[in-house]
């Protein structure tokens, strides 16, 4: 293991033929606190990753973008393919984190032309399981905690927004099975396109799944969170499943039944 900092350039004798840059800061939470960080690991730190991809003739290179970059999709075009070009916006609180992700593939690709550097993108979904912070403050590790100390389980607006989440293991076989193929230059959405949700029944099956009693409630967004929140998103996995013959195959109710097991083995702070 070598801890750096990927905002600065990486020297070391170390060879990779396989590199994932995984890099970022994806809650909603922390990159409205930390907006330029998150700018310069997306910005810097995917150019400095891709400069050691390129001295290294790597065999393989994966980018970790984000369905963030889609925004808020317009109806039609949800389940939403990766030929969406999206509905962002540039000058939201969001856009550090959507816009970075956005301008890290075009990095990408222009070093794929540049250079026939072996990249791919991926634009993942909503991936949860065991392992998620529980100060993540992302929606599951947000609920499951909260439930597994019998504090009530707050859903901003009407929790009407819907989303589909993929669990982890499902995900990083997507994720590998990019890597490992020959599709260069390709950007793959992964994530779990069926069992859409809203995040009231979200919230009502995990209270279900919580050994302690809960209750749910409306509350008014805070402050902190940023504006922008997309209303619906749902992957088209038409490209991935035909090219690489994925199919993701755990249900929502039995990754979060797995993932609150987890979370009942851990110290909860």
């Amino acid at each position: 293991f070598i801890e750096h900092d990927i905002r600065k350039p990486f020297s070391t004798s170390m060879k990779g033929d396989f590199l994932i840059h995984a890099a970022g800061l994806a809650s909603p939470v922390y990159y409205q606190k930390f907006p330029m960080e998150t700018i310069d690991v997306t910005i810097n730190g995917t150019r400095n990753f891709l400069d050691f991809a390129k001295e290294n003739n790597s065999q393989s290179v994966l980018f970790f973008s984000s369905s963030e970059i889609y925004g808020d999709p317009d109806p039609q075009f949800i389940p939403t393919p990766e030929t969406y070009w999206g509905n962002v916006s540039s000058l939201g609180p969001r856009a550090c984190y959507d816009e970075s992700k956005r301008m890290g593939e075009t990095i990408c690709t222009v070093y794929h032309r540049l250079y026939n550097l072996p990249v791919k993108i991926v634009r993942p979904f909503n991936v949860y399981g065991p392992l998620m912070k529980t100060n993540d403050y992302r929606v599951v590790p947000n609920f499951m905690v909260k439930a597994l100390k019998g504090e009530s389980l707050q859903i901003y607006d009407q929790g009407n927004q819907t989303r589909t989440f993929c669990y982890i293991s499902d995900a990083v076989t997507g994720f590998l099975k990019i890597l490992l193929s020959e599709r260069n230059g390709e950007v793959y959405n992964v994530g779990h396109d069926k069992g859409e949700i809203s995040m009231g029944n979200l919230a009502r099956m995990i209270s279900e799944l919580s050994p302690k009693p809960v209750k749910v409630e409306l509350i008014e967004y805070p402050p902190t969170y940023p504006a922008g929140e997309p209303h619906r998103r749902c992957p088209d996995l038409t490209k991935i499943k035909s090219h690489l013959g994925y199919n993701p195959t755990i249900d929502l109710r039995s990754g979060l039944k797995r993932t609150m097991e987890w979370y009942q083995s851990i110290p909860l702070t």
